[in-house]
């Protein structure tokens, strides 16, 4: 029987930017709960990379940023479990308009702005594999969890 083909889950996260500090936010929900991850989320069936990644963004911090406005900066391959692939989009934000706020507030505790150089130790794996993996310029895919 040959392999079958993957059928990865597909996301987008953005690296909101104010000079070096980058905005997170803290999960509230079962998976990571008190841990810290990017504005992210998974793509629409029939939505383009750019335009998930605002409207993900826009609907946790109320930030509104034009899709063309954003650039691609680091792709991550991860996986999640044995089944479950995920590939990651990762932009950068260095222009938006409106002041982050928590829209989700049963999905995210807190947002909270770090600079580039004092991230919290507690990040995610799989979003900190994209934000390192683009802040330290060590190429623009990184294969996560596959050992």
């Amino acid at each position: 029987m040959s392999p079958q083909p993957a059928q990865p889950i597909i996301d987008t996260h953005v690296i909101l930017r104010d000079g070096d500090r980058i905005l997170l936010s803290q999960r509230g929900g079962a998976y990571g709960y008190g841990r810290w991850h990017l504005p992210s989320g998974k793509l629409d069936q029939g939505e383009p990379l750019a335009v998930g990644a605002a409207r993900e963004l826009f609907e946790e911090t109320g930030v509104t940023v034009e899709p063309a406005e954003l650039d691609l900066v680091q792709v991550v391959h991860h996986r999640q479990a044995d089944h479950v692939e995920r590939i990651g989009f990762f932009f950068e934000a260095l222009t938006w308009q409106g002041e982050p706020v928590n829209r989700e507030p049963d999905k995210c505790l807190a947002l909270t702005w770090f600079t580039a150089h004092e991230l919290p130790d507690d990040i995610i794996e799989y979003p900190r594999a994209g934000l390192l993996g683009y802040l330290n310029g060590t190429g623009p895919l990184v294969q996560h969890a596959w050992h």
